[in-house]
């Protein structure tokens, strides 16, 4: 039998468009391998522009503290692409492994005889397929890329749909406005389906997603004073819905966002029909989540070797705007409890508002050191990235990878050991992460 990495490659010939919304063609590949996704477990369906693999990551952490079974899907993956398709088990579920992933290829490429499909399309398939032939109680889903379009939408009746916060992002498939981002987020409602919907940043993201959920007749349950809240109370964090409230620890991931991904996966999952999970699920839950390459500081690993004793190395894969205001007063709030100087490391893709990005650490950061992005053909060059952060007003400079860069704040002359924030790609995030020798779990 061929390699997954060698189908994948066949895959690509099928349909050279990274990127082509449709269900279509999925719809036909999923027809011919009898329907696995009407044979699946109740399904959690999660869009948004950020926090969706945060909120789903903790919904998984919450029902394996519960003794539940929990299938995951989550793209992309940071050093492989089995990390995207999680297979459920008590006591903790596991990667897909290399024979059962290039099997489910193996027939899904059979099936589609050759058709046109994109990549995520057919592998999305595979992921379905591979769901539905084993035993779980739960499939937390997450969308690729918008939601009315994107190929996780083939799920005629989920459990529970949720919505994270939306920004601008993608505008290219997704509009350039945050209304129509948020139309196509709110295209996985489906009616008579609860839709949780996340505190959002922007308003008018709040209205639109709420109308799509009347006019298809889905439920909505709304972050704040409406239907649940969450907020942090002497170290602790104290969730608020209709019927219970609960003294939760805070969580495990860092920032003050997670609190909000936090509050979004109890919502979902008690929305869903998993409201029996008692509270030491939910507080061994929190306390253990894991979520790679998202706020995760690198204690240990090759790259945290190479620092100076007392520096301290985080990485994150946040991309857009919102994504790096959110980083930035995170590294804030660090910086209020210990006041060490901040060092970017970053890499961008072109596809990506780099200035809005970098904007977001003006005043924050003491240096940016720009390094390409090897694993993507549509990485900026580092050069470029140090320009446009001169230009919004960072201290720049660049190295050819991120060991250089390492070396290289060894040379800045700073009062104390530093901060090391490592980001702008989850590209740069899986090339970290694999350097470092510390990959997902």
């Amino acid at each position: 039998m061929a390699s997954s990495d060698a189908l994948m490659a066949r895959f690509l010939a099928l349909h050279p468009r990274t990127i082509d919304l449709s269900l279509g063609r999925i719809e036909r590949l999923l027809s011919r391998l009898n329907h696995p996704e009407r044979r699946l477990p109740p399904v959690i369906h999660v869009a948004g522009t950020n926090g969706k693999g945060s909120t789903i990551a903790f919904m998984r952490a919450i029902l394996e503290a519960g003794s539940l079974a929990a299938h995951v899907y989550t793209s992309p993956h940071l050093v492989r692409f089995h990390e995207r398709i999680r297979l459920g088990g008590i006591g903790g579920g596991q990667f897909v492994d290399e024979d059962r992933l290039a099997d489910a290829f193996s027939r899904c490429e059979a099936a589609n005889a050759g058709e046109p499909i994109t990549m995520f399309e057919i592998t999305t398939a595979a992921a379905l397929l591979l769901f539905s032939e084993s035993r779980a109680d739960v499939l937390l889903l997450e969308v690729g890329l918008g939601g009315r379009l994107d190929a996780t939408n083939v799920i005629a009746q989920p459990a529970c749909s949720v919505v994270t916060p939306i920004g601008r992002d993608h505008a290219e498939y997704l509009g350039d406005t945050v209304e129509s981002v948020a139309a196509e987020k709110a295209g996985i409602f489906k009616r008579g389906c609860p839709a949780v919907i996340a505190a959002q940043d922007y308003a008018e993201a709040d209205a639109v997603l709420c109308r799509h959920a009347e006019a298809v007749g889905a439920t909505p349950i709304l972050i704040g004073n409406q239907d649940f809240s969450a907020h942090e109370e002497r170290g602790r964090m104290v969730y608020q819905d209709e019927t219970d409230l609960f003294d939760l620890p805070r969580p495990r991931l860092a920032g003050r966002h997670q609190l909000v991904n936090a509050a979004t996966a109890i919502t979902a999952l008690r929305a869903a029909g998993f409201g029996d999970i008692g509270n030491a699920a939910l507080e061994r839950g929190l306390t253990e989540v894991d979520w790679p390459g998202r706020l995760q500081r690198l204690g240990r690993g090759r790259l945290a070797a190479q620092l100076d004793p007392g520096a301290e190395l985080w990485l994150d894969g946040g991309h857009n705007i919102d994504g790096g205001r959110i980083l930035a007063a995170a590294m804030a709030d660090l910086g209020e409890r210990s006041d060490v100087p901040l060092v970017l490391i970053v890499g961008l893709l072109s596809t990506k508002d780099a200035d809005g990005f970098l904007r977001n650490f003006v005043g924050l950061a003491r240096a940016l050191i720009a390094v390409p992005i090897t694993t993507s053909m549509a990485a900026r060059p580092a050069e470029e990235v140090a320009r446009i952060g001169e230009g919004v007003g960072l201290s720049t400079r660049t190295a050819p990878s991120v060991e250089a860069a390492l070396e290289q704040v060894k040379d800045i002359a700073f009062e104390q050991p530093p901060r090391i924030l490592i980001c702008g790609s989850l590209y740069l995030a899986g090339l970290v992460l694999a350097a470092n020798d510390t990959p997902p779990v």
